[in-house]
């Protein structure tokens, strides 16, 4: 049932969708017609171009978002248990998280010029705050009891980590992660305006250029899918994983 009502949308938007197409109320330019987008789609699946442009992103969102973990998980860390750090650096992060990664792509360009590293640079900027700030808040949040009993039970800082922190903060990060994967999927597109040649992104823009908005909607509908295929795997992987999760990620 809950499905079934998490459809009723997309079901509206697509009737909405057949109804301006069946009585031309827009121009095809702007809204193409389905026969068209099918066209295109079929086309592009038999000459293997989609999949090389999925390939693509999947190996630059991936990468991003790795590297985004790698970091923002252990400086988490380290802003919880030396919290005098916070007064020196958490109002340069803030300021920082309130610039958009895309006015920062000429600096990228000057400082990692238009390879991938300046794409990477990009996905790394708007999924980290996400990461770190949840995971923060996560480690925050444990009740400081258990805490103690760690401390009674005389664990290591390593041992606290493992078996009393990351288990309490768990859905708290995990939500981080989540929204991260989420802002590196929407990041694409600014990643892949530097002298990209493949790509999702990619793909897009240069459908843009040649005006080919069937392309432009195929890019569009297959970013949204694929977010929401790998969060869909992503939650019910967790779900099983972490059973008493099932509440806190639905």
């Amino acid at each position: 049932m809950r499905a079934l009502k998490q459809l009723l949308l997309p079901v509206f938007i697509i009737s909405i969708y057949l109804v301006v197409c069946r009585f031309d109320l827009v121009s095809s330019y702007l809204v193409p017609r389905p026969q068209k987008i099918a066209g295109a789609l079929l086309l592009m699946l038999r000459d293997g171009s989609l999949a090389h442009h999925i390939a693509v992103s999947f190996q630059r969102v991936g990468k991003g978002f790795l590297i985004t973990t790698g970091v923002a998980v252990p400086l988490a860390l380290l802003f919880y248990f030396i919290p005098p750090i916070s007064r020196y650096f958490l109002g340069s992060l803030h300021f920082l998280r309130s610039i958009p990664p895309l006015a920062m792509v000429p600096l990228l360009i000057l400082w990692f010029g238009i390879g991938e590293a300046s794409k990477l640079a990009i996905i790394i900027l708007a999924s980290f705050f996400p990461v770190f700030l949840n995971t923060l808040s996560g480690l925050q949040q444990v009740d400081p009891k258990l805490l103690e009993m760690g401390r009674t039970l005389e664990l290591g800082r390593g041992e606290q980590i493992i078996n009393i922190l990351l288990p309490e903060s768990l859905p708290t990060v995990l939500t981080g992660l989540r929204l991260a994967f989420g802002y590196s999927w929407r990041a694409l597109i600014g990643a892949e305006m530097i002298a990209a040649s493949s790509g999702l992104g990619y793909m897009i823009l240069d459908a843009e250029e040649l005006a080919r908005t069937d392309k432009v909607y195929i890019g569009i509908l297959t970013i949204g899918t694929l977010g929401l295929l790998l969060d869909i795997v992503s939650m019910k992987y967790l779900q099983w994983k972490f059973p008493w999760m099932k509440s806190e990620a639905s």
